[in-house]
Order: structure tokens, then C-alpha cells, then sequence
């Protein structure tokens, strides 16, 4: 595990176990969904829907500066995956995370009755956002994803990699996950995320989110994002999308390539609009706030 989670490829596409988020803030409301376990949602403010879902082992605010910024025009949901940050496991304490958190945000949305949501996910969030445009694409109006891959598997391990070798691997990381001793899992956070946040007065209060994380959680479901190959399923999303992805010219890869990766990943689904952020790890509204902002506004003008 130590070796895949120091891949020099993986830290500069921003991915890997222990993605974590800034603390939980605000009040915390269930989500009348049928999978209503698997997270909870704060709403704040008044106007268009906006969800925002955060990445792996990340705590709802992350998103807390975009829903401060929004929350006058728009009606925010911020969700928090159960067993994250600090939240209680619940219905995450066995089944898929990722597409069981995605199925229960398109019961969310009906059961609340909100119109054509746009929907924004970082990392996880963002496969999550894909799956739930993909299977429930009269559920989303827009979509924006945050440095993620349809198949995650990819930047992980090549482009020649087998489906039993992602197999293999994806559960070698889980179990690691799971069952790496504190001070070795502390470790590894902390040179992880130091590859993920170039704001480094950011970095400690990210790691303790990421070390305050349901080890079983986080493990199950970053095996389950390692064998997810959504490649398929783009073809079916309907809603307008937007791809930002994160570039640090610090790394051994020119623009270009990294810009060809992304295009090539979401070549499927037709009329994507695929945007480079400079200057950046994996946490882009952590080391670009202005940036990142600025492209949330215009994603949500349309």
C-alpha cells in the first residue's frame, strides 16, 4: 500500500486514499430518501437548487466559502456521506458507498420535489455526481465535476491495467485502509495530502478530517471508486457538464498531456466542457478559492 499511495502519477493527478475536507460546520438535517442513511443534507439560503457533494473522507465544508458565496441566490444542499469526517457510519456500515450515497440523493431529489438541481461533486463527489446524472439524468440539470476520471483506475495504475488487476489492487489499498496502525495511517495521511493541497496551512486540518474518518468507510469505498468504470455510462448523461481539473506545473507532465487525459477520459460524453486550473493540487477550491469560484458562477449562469 505505502507504494501505490506514493505513485509520483497518482499525487499529481490529485487521488488516492485519504481525500479529507476543513471541519463540519452548521446544523445537520436526514435526507428523506430511501437511502437516507448514507448521508444527511444542511440546506441554507433560497433560489435554485445547488448540491454539493464532497470527496472521500471529507466533511460537507469543504464547500463551506461556495455556500457562503451562493447562499444569498441559491438554495445550497451540502451533503456529509455517513462514517466521514467524524460522521456516525450509519447506513454506510456495509454496501456501496458511492453508488448507494448516489441512488439516495435521486430519491433526495424527488422526495423534496426540486426541480432540475445542478450538482456539484469534488473527487468522489464528482463520481458521485456522474452515476446520478447518468442513471437518473431527469434528476440533474447540471453537472459539474471537480478532478475526477470516469475510471479512476487509470491514474491509478495505467492505461494497460487489467480488470483483475485493479481487482487485486483496489482491495490490497482497502485492506491497508483498514488495517494500517494509527501512527502509520497519520503517516500516510500527512504525505498524501501534502500532495494534494499545495495551501499548506490547509493541510492539518484536512488530515485530522481524513484520521477522523470510519477506516471501513473510506477503505470499502475507495476500492469501490478503484473498480468503477463510468466510461460506459457517459453517453447517458443529459445534463450540460463541466470537467475542472487541477494542474501544477511543479509536476513532470506538460499541460498538454494532462489536457489530453481529460479529453480523451470524457471524449463519450458529447459536448463536455472541460476547463484546466493552474496552480493547483486535487483540493482546487482549497488553492484556487477565487478561481474555483469565479468558475461556479459562470457554470451556474450556464
Amino acid at each position: 500500500m505505502g507504494t501505490l499511495l506514493g505513485m509520483n502519477r497518482r499525487q499529481i493527478l490529485g487521488y488516492g486514499a485519504g481525500l479529507a475536507a476543513l471541519i463540519t460546520a452548521g446544523p445537520v438535517f436526514a435526507a428523506a430518501a430511501p437511502e437516507a442513511e448514507r448521508f444527511t443534507v444542511e440546506t441554507r439560503g433560497k433560489g435554485p437548487d445547488v448540491i454539493l457533494i464532497p470527496g472521500l473522507s471529507s466533511s460537507r465544508a469543504i464547500w463551506e466559502p461556495t455556500a457562503k458565496a451562493l447562499e444569498g441566490r441559491y438554495r445550497v444542499h451540502l451533503v456529509q456521506v455517513a462514517g466521514f469526517a467524524g460522521a456516525p457510519v450509519a447506513g454506510n456500515a456495509a454496501g456501496a458507498v458511492v453508488a448507494g450515497v448516489a441512488e439516495g440523493l435521486a430519491g433526495y431529489i424527488q422526495a423534496k420535489g426540486l426541480k432540475a438541481p445542478a450538482v456539484i461533486g469534488h473527487s468522489m463527489g464528482g463520481t458521485i455526481g456522474m452515476e446520478l446524472a447518468a442513471r437518473h439524468p431527469d434528476r440533474v440539470g447540471r453537472l459539474m465535476v471537480v478532478d475526477m476520471f470516469p475510471k479512476l483506475a487509470v491514474a491509478f495504475f495505467g492505461p494497460t491495467v487489467t480488470a483483475e488487476q485493479i481487482a487485486k489492487n483496489a482491495a490490497m489499498i482497502r485492506d491497508g485502509m483498514v488495517n494500517t496502525s494509527a501512527e502509520q495511517a497519520a503517516a500516510q495521511q500527512r504525505q498524501t495530502i501534502a500532495g494534494m493541497v499545495k495551501t499548506e496551512s490547509a493541510r492539518e486540518a484536512i488530515t485530522q478530517q481524513a484520521l477522523a474518518s470510519d477506516r471501513d468507510v473510506s477503505g470499502r469505498a475507495m476500492e469501490e471508486l478503484l473498480l468503477t468504470d463510468l466510461t460506459p455510462e457517459l453517453g447517458r448523461i443529459t445534463a450540460p457538464t463541466t470537467v475542472l481539473h487541477a494542474f501544477d506545473k511543479a509536476g513532470p507532465f506538460p499541460a498538454a498531456t494532462v489536457d489530453g487525459w481529460y479529453a480523451g477520459a470524457y471524449a463519450p460524453l458529447k459536448g463536455a466542457k472541460l476547463i484546466r486550473i493552474d496552480d493547483t493540487a486535487h483540493f482546487i477550491m482549497v488553492d484556487q478559492p477565487d478561481r474555483f469560484q469565479a468558475e461556479v458562477e459562470a457554470f451556474l449562469k450556464g
